[in-house]
């Protein structure tokens, strides 16, 4: 049966791939709800599953392949259209450093595709651009991961070394780091809405001493 999540490989799907071993690769999965199957680009001996997506994807379907996958990751090509990497690079500067290689984007849909904004996992954007691919060196290379939690209306993404992506995702670590780092981030979004709580009750308190303040004010005006 045909995967109809199927779609054509490119020179950079395939040096993807290639950083893992080939029993990996296009691992066939049944969807026991539907009865289709289908390819999982990457699944590793750890249960993660890396799906690389070059071209555009319709929302439904990457709804779907979360849903289905479960623990995944994408790897989005950055570089497919000129003007994606183009705007990631005049957003940057905007970027608000929480720590090395750990930011805060007030703006995400100003520097990243508004198709993926929305996803339930992890995407990791490669920029690396495609006519250097087969001989690029890999050594300073750098991802960024658009994290699945927004703390306001920011979002948090992550740069992280080529190789330490590949070496973490091989080894077994993307998912335990992962897991950590997604409480930590929903302990700060729980902290964030409750400081906005507290700010939010404080001026309701400020508005209504106001109002009671003014309302004496007058009554003794009147008498």
């Amino acid at each position: 049966m045909c995967d109809k999540w199927w779609e054509n490989e490119t020179e950079w799907h395939r040096s993807w791939k290639n950083n893992y071993p080939e029993d990996w690769q296009e691992i066939s999965l049944l969807d026991e709800e539907t009865g289709e199957r289908h390819f999982a680009d990457v699944k590793t001996e750890h249960g993660l599953v890396i799906e690389f997506q070059h071209s555009p994807i319709h929302y439904k379907e990457r709804i779907s392949r979360e849903k289905f996958y479960g623990n995944m990751v994408w790897v989005v090509n950055g570089s497919r259209l000129k003007n994606d990497y183009k705007r990631f690079v005049r957003e940057a500067p905007a970027f608000y450093g929480l720590q090395k290689g750990l930011f805060k984007v007030h703006y995400p849909e100003d520097c990243f595709p508004s198709s993926w904004l929305e996803s339930a996992v992890p995407i990791v954007f490669d920029f690396q651009q495609l006519e250097s691919i087969a001989n690029v060196n890999h050594k300073g290379r750098k991802l960024y991961c658009l994290f699945p939690v927004r703390i306001g209306d920011s979002a948090i993404i992550a740069e992280i070394p080529y190789q330490a992506f590949i070496k973490s995702t091989l080894k077994g670590e993307w998912s335990l780091r992962m897991d950590s780092f997604m409480t930590k981030l929903l302990e700060m979004k729980k902290e964030y809405h409750e400081r906005q709580a507290s700010e939010e009750e404080r001026r309701h308190r400020s508005n209504r001493s106001e109002f009671t303040n003014r309302y004496i004010y007058k009554r003794r005006r009147v008498k």
